[in-house]
């Protein structure tokens, strides 16, 4: 083990990172741990490094509901991606992040400080809040920690990334031996990767910022937790051939590749994990041949796709399996929020199945490509085989650019060495879509060998209205009409059904 993962050094930072960040810093984290068991209203905020970009777009308060002291909350500079159409050159954008922890309800304070607000809105819409405006001022509240997107005069780049933890009520000791320590601070580790052994935790304190990749090789029953950030570095974590990891509640901000990359493992936990990216082939959290993964409540702003399932590519090899993405915040500007079935092994065909994708909220997607649009996109290739899937409680927001679900036997031939085998067995159930800019959802298979077979849409609103084969329609007209969606000839058993309509077709 080198020096950074020893015990001393551990202490030595956190005890220098604290004072370096400010005695306040330090007694918020002590009075967290004194009481962690109060139930009284708490909050908890941290200071930015001074070493780190901030964005001066907004002001921020935070407050204890209904009447605590005003607290200002130190912003940082994410950044993001748009792609140029017409010359396919990416724009980076600053855009502005804050974060707390908080017990009981908050009174959020944002102020826009270009002026010239004439409209706020806070999202995801499914949370319902609306914010009171005052004059460039807005205000609201969070009766529990969400993740959301403060957006003034609908500006996408320019808007206040809000990231809110319960508080930790036990959190590690620095001195524990089986913790890797890090206090508030900016961190750096020698090589920028920080090599996890098994039964270790990486644990990132509330201010903490650690510059390195956290890499996960061949080790079981490790982690990487805490409410602190991974910043930059040559990308967030690497997981290969380990098993019963778990990620936490970490900030994974402007990687210089994915936020996180699972290879060959099993059995992983990432719960409430948030991403930012704007560098080419920024996606979010990828994972191929592995079985067991189950990413639940993260927010991602990425700029490639958000989620990506695979299977073989590289020196990972097998099927993917048993994969969980659920109650997670999405937003893709560029590519897709979720797509699956890329990269496979032509020479040893494998299975991507049992998927389960739930209770999402998609706020954006903007690809100009055709053939990488779909806020969900299944798209075997490689003679991949996509089989055994659940999509529920899906809602899409008004997107930039791209589709609602895109669904293709795939041969891409700058990814590709063969066509995909097939898509198998897809159930989705309500899904929303509401807006204006949706271009028309594609269902393609290949050839009669390589098809989509038995997908069966249940309860599907399009603009507040549910899609199905028993609608009110002319007689030559397809279901698919009724949304100008289209699927081709190798489309086997698509069905659109009313939830009465799938109830009475179970019994």
């Amino acid at each position: 083990m080198n020096a950074p993962l020893s015990r001393r050094t551990a202490l030595q930072a956190a005890g220098a990172t604290v004072l370096a960040a400010g005695l306040s810093g330090g007694l918020m984290a002590t009075e967290a741990h004194a009481d962690a068991h109060n139930s009284a209203s708490k909050l908890l905020t941290y200071p930015r490094p001074a070493t780190l970009p901030t964005n001066t777009s907004f002001k921020a308060r935070v407050r204890t509901a209904p009447d605590g002291e005003w607290q200002t909350l130190d912003i940082y500079r994410p950044q993001l991606e748009e792609i140029n159409a017409t010359t396919g050159s990416g724009k980076v954008y600053n855009t502005s992040m804050v974060y707390f922890d908080f017990r009981g309800s908050v009174e959020l304070e944002v102020t826009y400080l270009k002026g010239g607000v004439t409209k706020a809105r806070v999202r995801p819409d499914s949370l319902a809040i609306t914010p009171e405006l005052l004059g460039d001022t807005l205000r609201f509240t969070l009766d529990e920690p969400r993740d959301i997107v403060v957006q003034i005069n609908d500006e996408i780049f320019d808007c206040l990334h809000v990231i809110t933890n319960h508080i930790d009520p036990h959190p590690p000791c620095a001195d524990d031996p089986d913790v890797i320590y890090f206090g508030p601070g900016v961190h750096t580790v020698a090589g920028n990767v920080l090599t996890v052994p098994s039964g270790k935790t990486v644990y990132l304190a509330g201010g903490a910022v650690l510059t390195a990749q956290v890499f996960f090789k061949d080790v079981e029953k490790a982690a990487l937790t805490g409410h602190g950030m991974l910043y930059a570095g040559p990308g967030g974590i690497l997981c290969e051939g380990s098993k019963n990891i778990r990620v936490q509640d970490v900030i994974i901000m402007n990687p210089n590749g994915y936020a996180g990359t699972f290879g060959e493992s099993e059995n992983v936990h990432v719960k409430k994990a948030r991403s930012f990216s704007s560098k080419g082939n920024g996606d979010g959290f990828d994972v191929f041949s592995s079985t067991g993964i189950v990413f639940d409540g993260c927010f991602m702003r990425n700029s490639d796709d958000c989620f990506a399932i695979y299977a073989h590519r590289w020196d990972y090899y097998g099927d993917t399996r048993d994969i969980t993405i659920q109650n997670c915040t999405l937003w893709a500007d560029v590519a897709h929020p979720i797509n699956v079935g890329t990269h496979g092994n032509t020479d040893a065909p494998e299975v991507i199945e049992n998927l389960v994708i739930k209770n999402l909220d998609i706020l954006d997607h903007r690809e100009p490509q055709m053939g990488y649009q779909g806020c969900i996109a299944l798209n075997p290739g490689d003679s991949n085989l996509i089989k055994n899937v659940r999509i529920e409680d899906v809602r899409i927001e008004d997107f930039r650019w791209g589709q609602v679900i895109h669904m293709r036997i795939m041969y891409n031939t700058k990814y590709n060495t063969s066509v995909g085998r097939g898509i198998e067995d897809v159930y989705i159930k309500n899904l929303s879509y509401r807006g204006t800019h949706a271009n028309p959802s594609l269902f393609l298979g290949y050839d009669a060998e390589h098809a989509i077979r038995n997908v069966t849409f249940e309860n599907l609103v399009i603009n507040g209205q549910v899609i199905a084969d028993s609608m009110k329609k002319p007689s030559w007209y397809y279901t698919t009409d009724a949304m100008q969606w289209f699927y081709n000839e190798h489309v086997v058993d698509l069905k659109f059904l009313t939830t009465a309509e799938a109830e009475a077709a179970a019994q």
